[in-house]
């Protein structure tokens, strides 16, 4: 059997995704019709709101920064990216929050330089 496989790797041979009818074999069942499932709630929660990103950006532009992320900006001020990072993963709770808030801060900085740049 495992050479069978092998040799379907080096030929790069596609199976067929749905079952066809035969009693035995990788695609063996019953032919059924794929129905079109909805779209789930919490997948359709996910997506970004355009509403709800103004709100926050304005919000953001009133009320600034907060500590935690004033503090994350002058670690990447000082090019330590990494710690910037360690620091939002540990206020933040995951790694991955971490990273999103260390690309968004980094962002931030990059639109007030360009910002700044343009203006004299």
């Amino acid at each position: 059997m495992v050479s069978h496989w092998a040799e379907m790797k080096k030929s790069k041979a596609v199976t067929p995704k749905s079952a066809n009818g035969a009693r035995v074999g990788i695609n063996s069942g019953y032919k059924t019709t794929k129905r079109v499932r909805p779209i789930r709630t919490h997948q359709r929660q996910a997506l970004q709101k355009t509403k709800l990103n103004a709100v926050r950006e304005v919000v953001q532009e009133v009320v600034g920064l907060t500590p935690y992320e004033r503090r994350c900006c002058e670690l990447l001020k000082v090019q330590r990216e990494k710690r910037a990072l360690r620091f939002c993963k540990r206020r933040l709770g995951s790694f991955a929050r971490g990273k999103k808030k260390r690309e968004v801060l980094s962002n931030l900085m990059r639109k007030q330089a360009a910002k700044k740049g343009t203006k004299p």
